[in-house]
């Protein structure tokens, strides 16, 4: 079992470590350029004035993975609803720790009143759409070449779950 907590400056480096593999050799984020760790810190702190960046740790507290939510769009009528994000350790993967870290940042959003939560997952990404699903988040539709990475035209998919 994982242990969930909020982030902080001291996890930067583990979590830049863990989001540029996903930024340089893979769809899931539309990000092309490594993220510096102070870059990263400045991230945490940003969200965590408003909204929720959380991390999950082994029970040898290695950091595992993070998530995070934040606005969804910039206008008044979306305040209630908040796009997360999620990413784990490539070695993470199939173990539980994803759900974990999932439902306690819907929980924390929930708990500060948001309403609505997003996910918009770049396709095709298999493990992503089924941990919403287990979630409890409806497939809501996509965007078709919405992003161009690694030599191609990707696709993106809206999952929403009401909090």
């Amino acid at each position: 079992m994982a242990l969930v907590r909020n982030a902080g400056h001291q996890d930067a480096e583990r979590i830049a470590e863990i989001y540029n593999g996903y930024v340089t050799g893979n769809i899931c984020t539309f990000e092309v350029d490594p993220v510096s760790v102070e870059d990263i810190s400045k991230r945490i702190a940003l969200r965590t004035a408003k909204y929720g960046y959380l991390v999950a740790e082994t029970s040898d507290r290695n950091l595992a993975g993070f998530a995070y939510y934040g606005s969804f769009r910039d206008r008044a009528a979306y305040d209630h609803v908040v796009e997360t994000s999620i990413y784990l350790d490539p070695h993470m993967l199939g173990k539980g720790i994803g759900v974990t870290l999932y439902s306690a940042l819907l929980d924390h959003a929930a708990e500060r009143g948001f309403r609505e939560a997003i996910g918009v997952l770049a396709v095709p990404n298999d493990a992503s759409a089924a941990l919403h699903k287990k979630l409890g988040f409806t497939h809501c539709g996509g965007l078709k070449h919405s992003g161009f990475k690694l030599g191609r035209y990707i696709d993106t998919a809206y999952w929403q779950k009401t909090l």
